[in-house]
């Protein structure tokens, strides 16, 4: 999968999470794109059998998409966590560079991240433990 799929396929998530549906325009508002690019990504993921769409034109991840997405922001939520513990930026700047981390580092290292995180007063899943 390319990076930007990713990232359209993390944002219909999270819109999810908080709105309870996703339209096109939600998308392209969440990350800063034109709506015919989100259009063009669609059908893309679409074709790819990552997102269906429903009635009123809703976007739906397929059990295939729910999958990607749920590890790409599982990804997302413990580098920003994990940037955040051990350097004390802010998060915003950590989330910004998590972005960044996210596509192209090994499951290994991600793994290593999340064995860290637990023994060191974070959690796998990116939330800080109180």
């Amino acid at each position: 999968m390319y990076e930007s799929g990713e990232d359209y396929l993390e944002a219909i998530l999270r819109l999810q999470l908080e709105n309870g549906f996703v339209r096109s325009v939600d998308v392209a508002h969440k990350l800063a794109v034109s709506r015919p690019s989100v259009s063009r990504a669609m059908g893309l993921l679409e074709k790819d059998g990552y997102i269906e769409f429903s009635m009123g034109n809703m976007i739906k991840l397929t059990e295939q998409g729910q999958k990607v997405a749920e590890d790409i922001y599982g990804r997302h939520k413990l580098l920003t966590a994990f940037l955040q513990k051990i350097t004390g930026v802010p998060e915003d700047q950590a989330e910004e560079n998590a972005c960044r981390v996210e596509h192209d580092i090994d499951p290994d290292i991600v793994a290593g991240i999340s064995k860290w995180m637990e023994e060191n007063g974070g959690s796998a899943d990116g939330s800080a433990e109180k």
